[in-house]
């Protein structure tokens, strides 16, 4: 006869193998630092000041979602910037730039910051931050030093999450429809991109990739319904804007924050009109009126981890 004790050890065993390595417990024990932490973490400062702001307003306490907008809109007003995170000619590395934001930064560092609140009970580190965005932004949540471990299209990123249970895809209940692209990105500005630049055998391999990623299942709520779903949307959804030209699915990202009826779009915007900074929006559904080149959006629902 088994004892109950030696019962339940047994399944606590079998159940933590068959959580994926980012859902585990050691969820702060990311990849060694390969470059130093200088290199790959920008704005000391700033990020003691939000911890400041977190502990003292208890965040932690709050759903994910509401922690994610907190620090979002914590971050309202940092410059806009793009290519933070080509850091190296070679060695690729999670990283961190408080100083500069762009779309996909923005909402990669809100979220992560807001699980980091959850994963630990305080003593926060760039190392625990860092470590959260290994989990978002590396295939399978780990980054093994190569450039191409990197997931570079949201479309993946929100695909590898959810397989490995840290999202919710939404979007064929929001009345989604399948979308069909034919992503060339990568490899037709290959000369943008520092890493590709210095190692072009990289070039076809990022191609297979592409391809991959055409093949995927996507499914977006289009533009012209997307006033009719407002209300199903969630505070702390990330929201990637989908694009009307068909070599990428999506061109932008931010964060929905509720304020009542209201769903408005948290984001980091290029815009000069808007200072080309962190900014909360109008309506998400007035946002893409006034945008041509955007089809709809892909919703993107995270789970704490």
């Amino acid at each position: 006869m088994i004892r109950p004790s030696t019962l339940v050890s047994a399944l606590l065993a079998v159940l933590c193998a068959a959580l994926p390595h980012s859902a585990s417990a050691d969820a702060l024990n990311g990849s060694p630092l390969r470059l130093p932490l200088g290199t790959v973490f920008k704005g000391q400062e700033k990020f003691d000041r939000l911890v400041r702001q977190a502990v003292d307003g208890n965040w932690r306490a709050l759903p994910l979602g509401e922690r994610t907008a907190r620090v979002g809109r914590a971050l309202v007003g940092t410059p806009y910037a793009n290519y933070t995170l080509e850091i190296h000619d070679r060695i690729e590395a999670p990283s961190a730039n408080f100083n500069g934001l762009d779309c996909w930064t923005f909402y990669e560092i809100s979220l992560g910051f807001a699980r980091m609140l959850r994963v630990k009970s305080g003593d926060y580190r760039p190392e625990d931050l860092l470590a959260m965005i290994e989990i978002e932004r590396y295939r399978g949540g780990r980054c093994d030093g190569n450039y191409l471990s990197r997931m570079h299209f949201l479309e993946e990123v929100f695909a590898d999450n959810a397989r490995r249970g840290l999202s919710e895809d939404p979007n064929r209940a929001l009345g989604g429809v399948r979308i069909t692209r034919n992503i060339k990105e990568m490899t037709a500005m290959w000369k943008s991109y520092r890493y590709l630049r210095n190692n072009r055998d990289l070039i076809p391999r990022m191609g297979e990739i592409e391809r991959r990623v055409s093949a995927l299942p996507v499914y977006h709520v289009p533009k012209n319904r997307v006033a009719g779903i407002e209300s199903e949307l969630r505070t702390g959804d990330v929201v990637a804007i989908t694009s009307t030209w068909h070599g990428t699915y999506t061109h932008h990202v931010g964060i929905i924050v509720r304020e009542g009826k209201t769903a408005r779009f948290l984001h980091a915007t290029s815009d000069r009109s808007k200072g080309r900074q962190v900014v909360l929006d109008r309506r998400i559904s007035q946002y893409l009126a006034n945008s041509s080149k955007s089809a709809g959006i892909l919703v993107y629902r995270p789970r704490d981890l």
